[in-house]
């Protein structure tokens, strides 16, 4: 059993006191893809959007809005885990400011919890960690 076996098969959590390198090792301890958007030179959405794109790999064709990144996200391959299937994503650092305010952070969060759906639809796991640079202007 892997810490991230003691979490919902599906979820999209605040990062906490976790740090990046042990999620890191327990999804690879599970088997599951792990994926790090570092988003702390972010300033605003477009900046997230990027730094996305860059974290995940999203293809080029991203188009950058929250519809685009829905449909990138559920794309992505999970990892071929002994007790399945898991992706385990890592969105470090998003800005708090007027740049990329509450309600934004929020509807980027929503996505995270749809594509969860999906992949629960899917039998895939799905766990998605956050934190907030609260730094950002």
């Amino acid at each position: 059993m892997t810490a991230l076996d003691r979490l919902p098969a599906q979820a999209v959590l605040p990062l906490g006191a976790r740090s990046p390198d042990a999620l890191r090792r327990q999804a690879a301890r599970a088997g599951h893809r792990f994926l790090h958007a570092d988003c702390s030179a972010a300033h605003d959405k477009a900046g997230v959007m990027a730094a996305l794109a860059r974290g995940f790999a999203l293809p080029a064709h991203f188009g950058a809005n929250l519809d685009a990144l829905y449909d990138c996200v559920t794309d992505l391959e999970p990892g071929q885990g002994a007790a399945g299937p898991g992706l385990v994503l890592l969105v470090e650092g998003l800005p708090d400011g007027s740049g990329f305010d509450v309600e934004q952070r929020e509807a980027l969060l929503d996505v995270l919890r749809d594509a969860a759906d999906r992949f629960a639809e899917r039998g895939i796991a799905f766990r998605a960690f956050h934190s907030v640079s609260h730094g950002a202007r």
